[in-house]
């Protein structure tokens, strides 16, 4: 069991009483601390009561439809998100993907799998936040743009701000502490998705092409973020750190 002063507090949002009340269980046996809602106006609620590590939203909730409700929490927070799908095709792992989801489940639900998937998307988050701490590393300036990783924001040349999902911020301090070096697709794949994703999944490749676009990278010949074939990504402009 975690030390009370370690313990992650999840948020479970699913409006069936007898899923919540069996997740929460799950979890609570495992050592977390658990929070319940039933939809997305409980979950805000919540929100604003608590500091929560992860949520894990069911998509579908009725007329409260969970794409909505995360796109409206990706948008005003940086929480890390687990989705719950009911169907096994990729439609609703895409959509909520794109939207800047961490993570995703599939109905019926395996309990040691959605165990090993929030352990991997908080240790994904405790990584980066250990790189971000390093003092020298505060800023990252490239190609004009610059990313500030204690306030996570970043700025584009004419400094206003670009609002950042939680797994694209993870994306980019990742290739941004590496300087110039090649980060290989299976790591970034691991940040994005977790130490067990299929390293043919497209999650990476989401991450990047929303990144591309929000730098106002051309996708068909970047400057910023490059493919370098059979390695990974790199930041192809020069990095400065202060």
């Amino acid at each position: 069991m975690q030390r009370m002063s370690q313990t992650k507090h999840v948020l479970i949002v699913d409006e069936d009483r007898e899923t919540r009340a069996v997740l929460a269980g799950h979890l609570e046996r495992n050592g977390y601390r658990v929070t319940a809602a039933s939809s997305g106006a409980s979950l805000q609620r919540a929100l604003d009561r608590t500091r929560v590590d992860l949520v894990v939203l069911d998509v579908l909730m009725g007329d409260d439809d969970g794409l909505r409700t995360c796109r409206s929490l990706l948008a005003s927070s940086e929480v890390p998100v687990i989705l719950i799908t009911h169907r096994p095709d990729e439609v609703d792992r895409i959509v909520g993907l794109e939207m800047g989801a961490d993570d995703y489940l599939v109905k019926p639900l395996n309990y040691r799998e959605m165990l090993a998937r929030i352990r991997n998307v908080l240790r994904r988050v405790n990584s980066v936040a250990r790189v971000s701490a390093a003092p020298q590393s505060r800023l990252y300036r490239f190609g004009g743009w610059q990313l500030d990783i204690v306030a996570r924001e970043l700025s584009d040349p004419n400094g206003r701000h670009k609002p950042l999902r939680s797994s694209e911020y993870r994306v980019l301090a990742s290739l941004l502490a590496h300087g110039n070096r090649v980060v290989s697709r299976g790591r970034l794949i691991e940040l994005a998705r977790g130490r067990d994703a299929d390293p043919f999944d497209r999650s990476i490749d989401v991450r990047i092409s929303r990144l591309r676009a929000i730098l106002g990278d051309d996708a068909r010949g970047p400057r910023i973020i490059k493919t370098v074939h059979g390695e990974g990504y790199v930041i192809g402009v020069l990095v400065e750190r202060g």
